[in-house]
């Protein structure tokens, strides 16, 4: 038994060209072991739920107040839609010639597949890794909801308005008068939300007085020492140092906050640098996951004046940000605001690295809100043990995945949409005290088993809440989050595990196969689950493909005109020529895949080419088995010198290519056969025996050693090759 798990591509839109190479890996993977005497199961699976397909639902309703919709209107649309586009991909698949049961695939939307994600998430949860806390989390204003790492796309030519603030020092512990900190930010937007300034207590720090105007001749400022000379280039003026002393004696001093001005303090961090900035970092905990912690280990609140929209609410104590988006006008009005207060030192646009909404491509924010997590602290270390004993394609791989796994302390599993599985908790109406036991989940469970989790919006609130709770003097309300797309995808494992009660099949995965991104994605997430419920990874072997470029190398983009679709290669278009999906499936077979790769014109002619030159010589020695019998092959000792030359070189070929199979190295395959097919053959054995071939008699002997020669490559060649 071979079990090739399918990664589920997601059920929107049409198939690009990186699913072909997907795909096709997939398909000669599992053709080579039919042909090997394995059995193969390879059961397709689509990913069903999420934000762009209930987008994508919700745009295509033309005249309808979406806003008046309810979560189950919202979920039948989101629904219908996604087994549209998983028909339109279903057709497609099949059209390349991938092999597979594709009558009964495993999708994320069917009620047997919620109920055992359900499972998982009821078995996370007793073991204590589900929890729900109220912190920084990514956050897509444009789509609404929170998000995960994987979700993210960085950017590397982000525009921010980066500004350096004076804030005055209250008690000074007898340092200077007329003493200021000097802070440095990109997110202005965040200063109202600032409850602290952090230093580093080993970094030595300098009181420094300019000797212009630019900041003030009368007044002394506080800066990381070493940042000294970067900072008289960025302000423009030079800077004396008055003395220095250790960062440590700064803590516990206060200073005027820059929009509310309370007294807020100087807090020790160990994060802090002096990379960049100023050495003292504006830290607000409802904005940065080190700000969190940092103000955490002093019980300094979380304040987090915007709403799901990016948008400043009241709660931000100025009137003239209330109503603005923080990206946007919201900045603009702060940094507005600091230069009336004579608090602004300078502005600047800076260029860097900055997250986007994969889905939308739009800017996040960070934004504290009550979230549910997965406690990834807490398995991180057994999963990197558990992937030692898998095998890694290429084996830089591990170290990508390793580090990516590493990286991460928590995975946030909640999301604010309609169409996903929802997280099964209730809350308190009056406290908001989550409801989230044993009974409670397992009577949401029985529930699935019956309607799936439209059960959650079907039912109400009585009816989905387990019998001891009905009654015992406080009434709750059901929670509106849905579970991670991630956390839909990175259970797939467990339909393995169905298989084994209903068939021989194994318990575990003898391979995936996705792209590099999946290293923070599926590969990850479903390491992550399988850890904590089975103990062990849920593969053996992970192989991981490039992604698929132009001609040229550079990154496919609609804007660049340089999308290749697979339909384009196999039909044709406009100015483009038909290849067939033989052409498709040997570029994919020629490819180095564990690295980017390229396709075009010129790439997809010569695969044309080689495709030609096969058939060619496919023809020449199928013409030439014209009344052949296999009574009359001859015995090896009656060969001549030149055909036991090539059934020498044959069986180098045989043996060779069942090595670069087993290393999964396709390119050298076809090397190989290119060498054999269109060298060994066509240019050196048939150019020497054409003398027999069009001299001799078909019954002569000579014929029959060319009968020989044929047919055992043809043997070799047909069951060692795709």
């Amino acid at each position: 038994m071979f079990i090739l798990h399918d990664g589920p591509p997601y059920a929107n839109g049409s198939l690009h060209i990186g699913h072909a190479l997907n795909k096709i890996l997939k398909d000669i993977i599992n053709r080579y072991k039919v042909l090997h005497g394995y059995k193969v199961n390879y059961i397709p699976g689509w990913d069903c739920h999420g934000l762009p397909i209930e987008l994508k639902a919700l745009k295509e309703l033309r005249g309808v107040d979406k806003s008046s919709l309810t979560p189950l209107q919202i979920r039948d649309v989101a629904k219908k839609s996604a087994l549209e586009a998983l028909e339109i991909q279903r057709k497609e698949f099949i059209s390349w010639g991938i092999m597979g049961d594709w009558k009964n695939p495993y999708r994320t939307l069917d009620k047997e597949y919620e109920v055992r994600q359900l499972q998982v998430f009821h078995n996370m949860m007793k073991k204590g890794y589900i929890y729900r806390q109220d912190k920084p989390v990514y956050w897509s204003p444009s789509s609404r909801t929170a998000l995960a790492e994987a979700e993210l796309e960085y950017r590397d030519d982000h525009q921010s308005n980066s500004v350096y603030v004076k804030l005055p020092v209250i008690n000074s512990k007898g340092l200077k008068d007329n003493l200021y900190i000097l802070i440095w930010t990109t997110t202005p937007w965040t200063l109202p939300a600032n409850q602290a300034v952090a230093i580093n207590p080993n970094i030595e720090y300098s009181i420094v007085c300019p000797n212009n105007d630019i900041l003030t001749i009368q007044n002394n400022y506080i800066i990381a020492t070493k940042r000294l000379d970067a900072l008289q280039k960025i302000l423009g003026t030079e800077l004396n140092v008055k003395f220095t002393f250790k960062g440590q004696q700064l803590i516990g001093t206060t200073y005027i906050h820059p929009i509310s001005e309370k007294q807020c303090k100087i807090i020790d961090a160990s994060h802090i640098t002096e990379e960049s900035g100023t050495g003292l970092v504006h830290t607000a905990p409802g904005h940065g996951m080190e700000d969190y912690e940092a103000c955490k280990k002093f019980d300094i609140p979380t304040f987090c004046p915007v709403d799901e929209f990016g948008i400043f609410t009241s709660e931000v104590g100025e009137s003239t940000f209330e109503g603005k988006l923080v990206l946007t006008d919201g900045t603009l009005a702060v940094i507005e605001y600091l230069k009336k207060r004579n608090s602004l030192i300078k502005e600047e646009n800076f260029k860097h690295k900055y997250p986007y909404d994969w889905r939308t491509k739009k800017p996040i924010i960070l934004r504290a809100t009550p979230q549910w997590f997965a406690n990834v602290e807490a398995i991180k270390q057994r999963a990197i043990e558990f992937l030692e004993d898998v095998k890694m394609v290429p084996k830089s791989a591990r170290y990508r995945l390793e580090q990516f796994t590493l990286s991460r302390s928590e995975w946030c599993i909640s999301r604010q949409r309609s169409w996903g599985v929802p997280i099964p908790v209730f809350y308190e109406s009056e406290t908001d005290v989550p409801l989230l036991t044993d009974s409670s989940v397992e009577h949401i469970i029985e529930i699935f088993k019956k309607h799936g989790s439209d059960g959650w919006w079907k039912l109400d609130d009585q009816e989905l809440l387990a019998s001891e709770y009905k009654n015992n003097g406080k009434t709750y309300r059901k929670g509106n989050d849905t579970m991670d797309v991630w956390f839909d995808s990175g259970v797939s494992w467990t339909f393995i595990l169905e298989q084994t009660k209903k068939k021989d099949f194994k318990a575990i995965a003898d391979l995936y196969l996705e792209g590099s991104d999946q290293h923070r994605g599926w590969f990850q997430s479903s390491l992550l689950t399988s850890v904590v419920i089975n103990d062990k990874a849920p593969y053996s072997t992970l192989i991981t493909h490039g992604f698929v470029m132009d001609e040229q190398g550079q990154k496919m983009s609609k804007s660049l005109g340089n999308v290749i679709n697979p339909s384009t290669v196999i039909k044709g278009g406009k100015n483009e020529p038909a290849y067939g999906v033989d052409v498709l499936r040997l570029w994919v077979a020629s490819s180095e895949y564990v690295n980017d790769i390229n396709i075009g014109k010129n790439i997809m002619s010569q695969v044309g080419e080689n495709i030609r030159k096969y058939r060619n010589t496919a023809r020449f020695m199928l013409g030439n088995l014209n009344n052949f019998k296999y009574n009359q092959l001859v015995e090896y000792e009656e060969l001549d010198l030149i055909d036991k030359y090539m059934l020498h070189e044959t069986y180098n070929f045989g043996k060779n290519i069942k090595i670069f199979y087993d290393e999964y190295a396709f390119n050298k395959v076809v090397q190989a056969l290119n060498n054999l097919s269109n060298v060994l053959l066509s240019a050196f054995y048939f150019d020497i025996v054409k003398d027999r071939l069009y001299a001799d008699h078909i019954t002569s002997q000579n014929f029959k050693y060319i009968y020989y020669i044929i047919i055992t490559n043809s043997s070799v060649s047909c069951r060692r090759n795709l």
